[in-house]
């Protein structure tokens, strides 16, 4: 049988007819009002492809290198036209044919929706929504064209480099395909029964005049309406400046994008009634699944309809926003009922759309791409500004080629922040509501110095085709000043390198492992176990040389691997990790290398080999070093590595007052340098979360306490021969480079962007030491 009705499928269906199919059979079965439908078997496909002989061809055509675009797009191309021109069975054309025809009053020609149903999307712990096709308002002539589009979209760019990203091999993913009926959507758009970054009790409704699409695209800004459970009662309402709409074409019956009438554009679309309906069957759902859900919705004559539910999985996974089709991804507003179009300091400069901290200096224009997931980055284009909710490892390929970068969250210390800084790339971060109130397409300009973003070119702004990176960085000054301390750079990905080098810095003050990675999709583990420990010590090798060539002879720190729990939460194999209340103070740094000595050896083994190929620059440094135990714990683990620490320069971050308090054991215990992290030596010296923006004002690097911990650990340091550095993001701000100076540490490692101006501060320090003693 080719064909399920939706009546008849459930939850446990999911290998045989996706993840879609089975949310919407689960919905019908608990008497949810679901349009009715059916579904073509994953079965089905599988069938069609074995029994043409194009399986195999196909998996060989789609088995590429996922940065290669040209192999992507090569792969894309072949698996359409395997797909598309192979003629589905007759048997199976007519079973299809003859249930479309069910779903019409007395057996009508009507609209139906298609939709692609992969058995590996909407699943609690991998979500793959949004990667295959929907086609809207289809008839019977195109049906099966449409079926076999969706079938052949199982292998679009952005699906195969995202499932191999996410370690799914494409062999193992079947699809079946939805027809529903189509609801003419007055009003539709999605709801959270439970706020998807915190699962606090509030249900999160967005709504958007016409059909669905335009909300789940991005398209268009949606209102928001939050509703407080434990109250029973609305919250906040924002009302958005809906521009758009998509709507069924009356005449050609296409799905069309249409301008929304003037006098509609800012009005509310959902009544409070309407509401009072969605929470009610959101609360449904919710009881049903026994989980918060992430649901599509649509009203017309005012009836509701459920066209989708999944489980939120941001919840637990720490508020990555793979799983949802929305650009939203927080409940954050501006209360009551406002414009979307403005925000931040509107009343100081009406240009502005939403304010936010400048975290990269610089000011660029170009058109909004807004990434909610993975298999978006396709989508940013050179000199784009890249608006998202977050950043993440596996979004630098296309932080690289952004001309500007906006996050809703995140502080100075995020990851946006250093990466942007280090690729030269303006970036705002923080600014709560950008992938809400920027919209796709539209010119903006954004000040990294400020943390604006503004409406319109700026005819001064960086043209994104005329930005050099490596120019801007490399030094305009014949030779860099000449100083005793060294200013060395600090590097976060590989990438980086050429740009580093070129500041003309003494060296790396710190390189992290943990970025190559977390670029890989996988935990070390489930990398390791399906690649192989050597594989695995490639990738570590790859991204260490590509550094260690750029800066040979010049020294470079490179730090193990210290990503908290949340981080590796979102790859692959992540499972596995412990949910942790406060990761930053929990299971990272040495502990998690100590207490995992077989991952660790790996990492120790890369640094072995690295050793063996002659690269006598680099230097190894531990992370989150408390007392002596850790060291001689990890001097054992480089022991067994074939690693002397007798014979190679390794040290230890101080990250902690432990650390700092300690440091005469942790120089005894045979350490050559002791590198301050004062991100998390402020953090935990003060008990301030470094990336909550709500306390953002308490985040001081120079407290006294601070600069007290820092100095005396430099003094003893210096009396114990051991050298002193400096690679946390204080480094670059003057006030603690002349503290630094004036205390003797041995170097001072900066921002990419702050070298220049840290080794002329640095060198005006010296001198006036120098002219006060002669004085």
């Amino acid at each position: 049988m080719a064909v399920l009705w939706l009546d008849d499928v459930n939850a446990g269906d999911l290998d045989l007819v996706g993840g879609k199919a089975a949310s919407l059979g689960e919905l019908t079965g608990a008497g949810l009002p679901v349009p009715p439908g059916f579904t073509v078997t994953a079965e089905t496909y599988r069938t069609f492809i074995e029994e043409a002989g194009i399986d195999e061809e196909l998996f060989a055509a789609v088995d590429v290198d996922p940065e290669d675009s040209a192999a992507l797009r090569a792969a894309e191309e072949r698996a359409a036209e395997l797909i598309l021109g192979t003629d589905i069975p007759d048997a199976v054309r007519e079973e299809i044919v003859e249930s479309y025809r069910q779903l019409g009053p007395d057996g009508e020609e009507t609209f139906v929706a298609v939709r692609s149903s992969a058995t590996a999307e909407d699943l609690p712990d991998a979500s793959f929504a949004g990667q295959q096709e929907t086609f809207l308002n289809v008839r019977e002539e195109h049906l099966l064209e449409r079926v076999k589009e969706c079938w052949a979209s199982l292998f679009t760019q952005r699906a195969i480099y995202y499932r191999q990203q996410q370690g799914f091999p494409h062999e193992d993913v079947d699809i079946a395909v939805v027809v529903q009926r189509m609801v003419d959507a007055e009003k539709s758009g999605v709801m959270f029964t439970s706020h998807p970054s915190t699962g606090d009790p509030q249900i999160i409704i967005e709504a958007a005049w016409g059909l669905g699409e335009a909300v789940v695209s991005g398209s268009v800004s949606p209102d928001n309406y939050v509703y407080d459970r434990a109250q029973g009662a609305v919250a906040d309402v924002t009302v958005a400046d809906k521009k758009t709409l998509m709507e069924k074409d009356p005449e050609t019956g296409e799905t069309v994008e249409r301008e929304v009438a003037e006098d509609r554009r800012n009005e509310r679309v959902l009544s409070d009634a309407e509401i009072e309906s969605l929470v009610e069957l959101g609360e449904r759902v919710e009881d049903h699944y026994g989980e918060p859900q992430d649901v599509e919705w649509a009203i017309v004559g005012g009836e509701v309809f459920m066209l989708q539910s999944r489980p939120i999985t941001t919840i637990a996974e720490s508020a990555s926003d793979a799983d949802t089709d929305t650009a939203d991804g927080d409940d954050e507003s501006d209360g009551g009922a406002t414009n979307s179009g403005g925000g931040g300091d509107d009343d100081e400069n009406e240009d502005v759309l939403v304010q936010g901290l400048g975290s990269s200096p610089g000011v660029v224009s170009g058109a909004v791409r807004i990434v909610t997931k993975l298999d978006h980055l396709d989508q940013v284009q050179e000199g784009d500004i890249l608006v998202t909710e977050m950043t993440m490892p596996d979004m630098v390929p296309a932080m690289k080629r952004a001309a500007g970068i906006v996050t809703d969250e995140g502080g100075m210390t995020s990851h946006a922040a250093i990466v942007s800084r280090e690729l030269g790339v303006p970036a705002v971060v923080g600014t709560r509501t950008g992938t809400k109130q920027l919209e796709n397409g539209r010119q903006i300009t954004i000040d990294g110095d400020k943390g604006t973003v503004r409406a319109g070119a700026d005819s001064e702004a960086e043209p994104a085709e005329e930005f050099e990176p490596v120019e801007a960085a490399r030094p305009q000054t014949p030779v860099k000043p000449m100083t005793a301390t060294e200013v060395k750079v600090n590097v976060s990905i590989p990438e980086a390198a050429e740009r580093a080098a070129a500041t003309g810095a003494d060296g790396v003050g710190l390189l992290r492992i943990e970025h190559m990675v977390l670029t890989l999709g996988k935990t070390p583990e489930r990398y390791i176990a399906e690649h192989g420990a050597r594989a695995y010590q490639d990738e570590l090798i790859e991204g260490i040389r590509t550094v260690a060539d750029e800066f040979y002879p010049r020294p470079v720190r490179v730090r193990t691997i210290d990503a908290p729990t949340d981080e590796f939460r979102d790859l692959e194999g992540g499972d596995d990790e412990p949910a942790e209340h406060n990761p930053m103070l929990g299971w990272r740094g040495i502990r998690r290398s100590l207490d995992k000595p077989d991952v660790f050896q790996q990492e120790l083994a890369a640094f072995d080999r690295i050793y063996e190929m002659g690269y006598d620059n680099v230097e190894l440094m531990l992370p989150l070093v408390n007392d002596s135990d850790d060291i001689e714990g990890a001097k054992r683990q480089m022991r067994e590595a074939g690693i002397d620490p007798e014979e190679h320069r390794w040290g230890v971050m101080i990250e902690t007052p432990a650390a700092a308090l300690q440091i005469e054991d942790l120089a005894s215990a045979g350490i050559d340098f002791a590198s301050f992290g004062t991100n998390d030596l402020t953090q935990y010296t003060l008990a301030v979360d470094r990336n909550n923006e709500n306390v953002a004002d308490r985040f001081d690097e120079t407290h006294p306490a601070v600069l007290e911990l820092i100095g005396q650990t430099i003094e003893t340091c210096r009396e114990l021969g051991v050298d002193t550095s400096i690679c946390g993001q204080a480094g670059s701000k003057t006030e603690m480079v002349n503290f630094l100076v004036e205390e003797g540490i041995s170097s001072i490692s900066a921002n990419i962007d702050a070298v220049r101006d840290v080794q002329h501060e640095v060198k005006r320090k010296e001198q006036r030491i120098l002219l006060d003693s002669v004085r």
